[in-house]
């Protein structure tokens, strides 16, 4: 028999790779047999992570809507109508069993292409609020996958069985480093209050100055901090590090980090914000307020709603803001705690694993 592939459609940004990615990864374990393959945009991130991996990938000349400048859409136009031939070559090569989106500008027109030939759809979903692709995809969609519970509400009336999974991440080990030997790898003493604070992978620009004026202004005593700027940003500020500010470019491996961790300062994407609940880490949350949709604004609410996060504003963010919101939590103990406990209870550490295992029965089912 051959191998069955599974086309994995998605991209543009890492929040919409990284979980099909990890997806991929725990199907392999499932069924060794199973042939993942990626379909991305030319221009997202897709284009520089997908050659690190170990799976084959194809790359689409794939755009956005451009809302604001919609005298563009003809490169979306001009995309699709280029892209159209190609996905026909790679369903001949390949054979698609199934497809498994993942969101994203990048995802839309495979998942067009799977419906158009009768392949069965199932979707990721990570956000608060789906996608415009990840709504309009729905309707035939046989299984979706909600990184939110709370997904359910924006999206439109379909016969798709809806999963309460969470986001595919690395969950944290069965054993997890202990608190105290994880602040001193830093460096910190065992009794410091420690703020992890990173932005992505890029850094987050707002919150590295509000950052930057609240170290030049005065951090309370036993406080530390660990600081991932991004790469692009860590040159403007690395002259801040410190004994007590230790500042890096990005964390990778990030363990140390959070268990080391009281609270974190972030922005509100999906994969950030479900590390943090599976390692049962309370947030201040900053939304990218240019994010698609303000979807990360809506991750803010559902997280302060849940008791797991507080939404700042980055309209609100500065220095005071800062001292105020993330001393004021770490001074009250029993909110504090309350807030972790929150945070873990919204935790799907095996979210990939019980994907996987979703698309494996689906696949038995297909042949």
């Amino acid at each position: 028999m051959t191998a069955p592939t599974v086309l994995f459609a998605g991209g543009g940004t890492g929040g919409h790779l990284y979980p099909g990615l990890a997806i991929a990864r725990a199907l392999r374990q499932l069924r060794p047999d199973v042939q993942p393959h990626f379909v991305g945009a030319e221009r997202g991130i897709e284009r520089d992570v997908l050659p690190t991996t170990e799976f084959p990938f194809t790359l689409l000349d794939l755009h956005p809507l451009y809302r604001p400048r919609v005298w563009q859409n003809w490169r979306t136009a001009r995309g699709v109508m280029r892209s159209w031939g190609r996905l026909q070559r790679v369903g001949r090569s390949h054979a698609p069993a199934l497809v498994v989106g993942t969101g994203g500008y990048a995802s839309g027109l495979t998942l067009a292409w799977a419906a158009w030939r009768g392949i069965p759809v199932v979707q990721h979903m990570g956000d608060a609020i789906p996608g415009i692709t990840a709504r309009w995809s729905a309707r035939f969609t046989r299984e979706i996958y909600l990184g939110y519970p709370e997904a359910r509400r924006a999206l439109p009336a379909t016969r798709a069985l809806m999963l309460d999974t969470g986001n595919p991440i690395d969950p944290p080990p069965d054993i997890r480093p202990d608190a105290t030997a994880a602040r001193a790898q830093w460096g910190f003493p065992a009794a410091a209050r420690v703020l992890l604070v990173f932005g992505g992978s890029q850094g987050a620009r707002a919150i590295n100055q509000a950052m930057a004026a609240w170290v030049s202004a005065g951090l309370p005593r036993d406080l530390c901090v660990i600081w991932a700027t991004g790469k692009g940003q860590y040159d403007a500020y690395r002259s801040l590090d410190r004994p007590d500010v230790r500042v890096v470019p990005y964390l990778a491996p990030i363990a140390t980090a959070y268990a080391a961790a009281d609270l974190a300062l972030v922005r509100a994407g999906m994969m950030g914000s479900s590390e943090l609940c599976a390692w049962g880490i309370p947030m201040v949350l900053v939304p990218l307020p240019t994010a698609a949709a303000d979807h990360q604004t809506a991750n803010a609410r559902v997280l302060e709603a849940a008791g797991a996060g507080v939404h700042l504003p980055q309209a609100q963010l500065s220095a005071t803001a800062l001292a105020e919101t993330v001393t004021g939590l770490l001074s009250n103990a029993p909110r504090l705690a309350a807030m972790a406990r929150a945070a873990e209870s919204r935790g799907k550490p095996q979210a990939a694993a019980e994907i996987a295992a979703r698309v494996a029965a689906l696949l038995a089912t297909t042949g």
